[in-house]
């Protein structure tokens, strides 16, 4: 079977990997220059199984309202006159009840488990330094009630055996001995210790690789137009080099994805969510962090990716 995978982010490619391993003939296309430039680039570094968790959840739309005038505000939303917009955060909204969080927790929390197996099985068959560490996350509370309202996160994450420990103060410098400089600022923690950190950049370049070596053709600097169509079926896709065919298609495009998509069709609940990061090196190990210590308030990522930090946070709604 031949394949053509729209994109070479981390879904493009390690999509493109699965299928050759299976015999597929498969090509990807991407705009860049390499593969991972965009959405795949400098992200979090979190490998969170356990924070696995539904942006939409009960109280969101009133917590979203305080982010939005915080000092250090997580959220930043610059009202367009854009119907998708409105519509997928009407969306959330709808799903921003008990009964859906839990159920599409419960959804992302079984996915998440495979995610973690499937790597694990991944790192028996090939060699690829991405600055993997196996110390879990720590989600830090600076007030009483959020470790109190974690208490439905954890009962999920019980029912689906993914491992955690709530801690004190205590414990969360124990866990994360540079915390100690700030210990007047938290109240506790919660520990997901099935949790990773790696560079996704370093990870996707070194999967294309090996996809690569399986016989993977990666065409770079390619322009993706649109699909060429044939009483009602795709028969190739129009790109700046030429139409690419393929008996079966993966689009793996991020938040383009919805606007290729429709020009066929197909609609997908899909809305782009800029983030803002920042890598810098290690100057002091003792009091850098081990894994990732996620702050709760503020929604901000401080991530150990080897001899650098990376820390990463805000979700700004621009288009």
């Amino acid at each position: 079977m031949r394949v053509v995978v729209l994109g070479a982010g981390i879904i493009g490619v390690t999509t493109a990997y699965y299928l050759a391993r299976r015999g597929a003939e498969v090509e990807v296309l991407d705009r860049q220059r390499e593969p991972s430039m965009e959405t795949s680039f400098a992200n979090a570094g979190e490998l969170s199984y356990g924070m696995t968790s539904p942006w939409a959840a009960p109280g969101i739309p009133w917590k979203a309202v305080k982010w939005t005038v915080m000092k250090y505000r997580p959220l930043l939303i610059h009202p367009l006159f854009s119907p998708s917009m409105w519509s997928w955060c009407a969306e959330m909204v709808r799903n921003c009840n008990a009964e859906s969080y839990a159920l599409n927790k419960s959804r992302m929390v079984r996915i998440s488990n495979y995610s973690r197996d499937a790597l694990t099985d991944l790192m028996r068959e090939v060699s690829i330094d991405f600055e993997l560490r196996e110390r879990g996350t720590l989600q830090l509370f600076r007030k009483e009630n959020q470790l109190l309202a974690s208490k439905a996160d954890q009962d999920v994450l019980a029912e689906y055996d993914s491992p955690f420990e709530v801690l004190d103060r205590d414990g969360c410098v124990a866990a994360e001995p540079g915390l100690a400089h700030v210990a007047d600022k938290f109240v506790g923690g919660l520990r997901l210790l099935a949790d990773r950190t790696g560079d996704c950049r370093m990870f996707t370049q070194g999967l294309a690789r090996e996809a690569e070596a399986l016989g993977v053709k990666f065409h770079y600097n390619v322009n993706i137009d649109g699909f060429a169509m044939e009483r009602g079926r795709i028969v190739g896709v129009e790109t700046s080099d030429g139409r690419v065919s393929g008996e079966r298609y993966v689009c793996a495009m991020g938040p383009y994805a919805p606007i290729l998509l429709k020009t066929i069709g197909i609609r997908l609940p899909i809305y782009p969510i800029k983030g803002y990061s920042i890598t810098l090196p290690v100057t002091d190990s003792d009091a850098a962090p081990q894994s990732t210590i996620m702050d709760e308030t503020y929604k901000v990522a401080v991530t150990r990716l080897g001899d650098r930090i990376r820390v990463a946070g805000q979700a700004e709604i621009i288009g």
